[in-house]
């Protein structure tokens, strides 16, 4: 059977009809959720601002060892390696690591579907869609579930035997300080942690797949044959987030950290990988704050354009009786979607800044203002001069 094939739909001009204005309520409903989503985004990245710029002001570097009462409840800056006496294992297939956190990632060769579709308006206003459904073998982290498939036949998926699996330790130190669950959490720098050749036999001993494995360049590949994988073989790695020096910033509580509670409303703990001076920690969780914001703009700014667009689809739907006259309208409509979407946008993210930063806000107007009476100012003058250039020249003649 191949592993593609097409399937067409047919849509009546009345049956789309009704979908384009069942679309406007959701268009409206998108667009009215986008402004509150913009307004609050704004909100959100002052307040984190904020935050973190009283943390910047408030933070106090500490020593490790010995834990001074005198900082409790204070926000803290410490670094130092961390120490622990577990040793991360996964027993599946007997893999022990030193380190902070061990990540299996299992991979399993199956099929995957996607799929692809043109639309055709037709005369009267209906509307063809062809769809092709492609299949295809690959290496993808979880079970695609093959029953939803459109042609699950001859494409079926066989149930995970492993899952990813993460093991991270829950008892380490930094000095005399105990690590809660959360700092743990915040260590990053996973590095690949390729498996040895001298463990493949402790791999095999305590696999239970009911497969046989290898190893390919320090990956366990379990399956017959690693240079043509057939449908539900798997391949395992491993990554590692070593034991070594970390960065904290939190509050100091009793002999361990809690995130600090700031005035602006937002708790602080900051952690890093290796020494980090507290102000790059803090420019880089301002960093941070940045671009999440910008990502929360545009992606609110383009859902925005989508409401429009499902707001004025009744429009392009009803001219589509003829289809040339339907794409005109289409286009016009589009158009339209844009300038609203970007307007709406635009406009909520300003009354936003006008709410949260209004002395900000009054001075970028003032400086606006100013650049407008200054460029009026200074075409008054060319004019001026313009003119008193000609008459000097009609004078002299």
């Amino acid at each position: 059977m191949s592993d593609s094939f097409t399937t067409r739909t047919h849509q009546s001009w009345f049956s789309r009809i009704g979908n384009s204005f069942a679309g406007v309520l959701i268009g409206l409903a998108l667009i009215v959720g986008m402004v509150g989503l913009l307004f609050w985004n704004e909100g959100r990245a002052v307040q984190t601002e904020k935050a973190l710029a009283e943390g910047a002001g408030a933070v106090v570097l500490v020593e490790n060892a010995p834990i001074d009462p005198a900082n409790e409840g204070k926000l803290i800056h410490v670094t130092g390696p961390v120490v622990t006496g577990q040793v991360l294992t996964d027993d599946t297939f007997g893999i022990e690591a030193e380190g902070i956190r061990l990540v299996r990632k299992v991979e399993m060769f199956q099929w995957v579907e996607s799929e692809s579709s043109e639309k055709t308006t037709t005369l009267g206003g209906g509307e063809e869609t062809v769809t092709t459904y492609t299949y295809k073998k690959e290496w993808k982290e979880g079970r695609v579930d093959s029953s939803e498939f459109k042609q699950p036949a001859n494409h079926q998926n066989p149930q995970a035997v492993l899952d990813s699996q993460t093991f991270q330790i829950d008892d380490g130190t930094l000095g005399d300080f105990a690590l809660t669950e959360s700092v743990l959490d915040g260590v990053g720098g996973a590095e690949d942690y390729p498996i040895k050749t001298a463990d493949l036999g402790g791999v095999t001993d305590a696999n239970p797949l009911g497969l046989p494995v290898s190893l390919i360049d320090g990956v366990i590949f379990a399956g017959y044959n690693p240079a043509s994988p057939s449908v539900g073989d798997l391949r395992i790695a491993y990554q590692l987030v070593p034991l070594g020096e970390i960065s904290v910033i939190a509050q100091q509580s009793g002999d361990s950290f809690a995130p600090y509670q700031t005035n602006a409303g937002d708790t602080l703990q900051l952690v890093d990988s290796g020494v980090v001076a507290a102000p790059a920690m803090f420019k880089a969780a301002a960093d941070e704050n940045n671009l999440i914001t910008w990502i929360i703009r545009g992606v609110g700014v383009l859902l925005l354009v989508i409401g429009f667009g499902l707001v004025t689809g009744p429009l392009s739907v009803i001219a589509s009786v003829i289809p040339f006259l339907g794409s005109i309208v289409g286009f016009g409509t589009g158009i339209i979607a844009w300038i609203g979407g970007l307007t709406v946008g635009t406009l909520t993210i300003a009354a936003a800044w006008l709410f949260y930063r209004p002395l900000l806000s009054l001075l970028i107007i003032a400086v606006g203002f100013a650049l407008v009476f200054g460029i009026i100012q200074l075409g008054k003058a060319r004019a001026k001069g313009k003119a008193a250039a000609a008459a000097a020249a009609t004078t002299s003649t």
